[in-house]
């Protein structure tokens, strides 16, 4: 067994959403849900094949992001693992959507932080053991912290 971490690949002021998934439609599934969701959104959604061709599928609205979603999850190689990119909105806009698509099984990050996929390869495949998103905690939020957290979020429009 080995394990190697890949870093993902991201174009300035985007996000990603890590998923796994079960079934040859969750690209056009997933492309449905992050449309009903975010209309307006750029995105590209990259989903790894387990059985049969094995290829990785490709489906989004923004050529340069589908490029990037492939290589991503060609890099990640996993099977039935998903990479979702995405500009122009947030994963809070399209995270409970993608979710209720029914062959998604689980989320292993949604975020614009840098992010590294610690990989497990065996002789039958590779699976994604976890992910590393952002970086570790410097402290315990204090009052101003808090205030400022507040603050922030009535700022950019998601709390009264």
């Amino acid at each position: 067994m080995d394990i190697k971490l890949v870093s993902i690949e991201m174009p300035p002021d985007s996000n990603v959403i890590i998923g796994q998934t079960h079934f040859i439609k969750t690209a056009e599934d997933i492309y449905e849900a992050m449309v009903n969701s975010a209309p307006t959104m750029k995105f590209a959604v990259a989903f790894c094949e387990a059985s049969q061709e094995c290829l990785v599928r490709v489906e989004g609205n923004d050529e340069e992001l589908k490029s990037l979603a492939a290589k991503n999850a060609m890099n990640i190689g996993a099977g039935h693992t998903f990479v979702i990119l995405m500009k122009e909105g947030y994963p809070i806009n399209v995270l409970n959507a993608i979710k209720n698509v029914p062959e998604v099984c689980g989320i292993f990050c949604a975020t614009a932080n840098e992010v590294e996929v610690a990989v497990c390869e065996t002789k039958r495949g590779r699976g994604i053991i976890g992910v590393i998103d952002g970086e570790k905690p410097k402290g315990i939020e204090g009052p101003e912290h808090r205030e400022e957290r507040k603050k922030f979020l009535r700022t950019i429009g998601y709390k009264l």
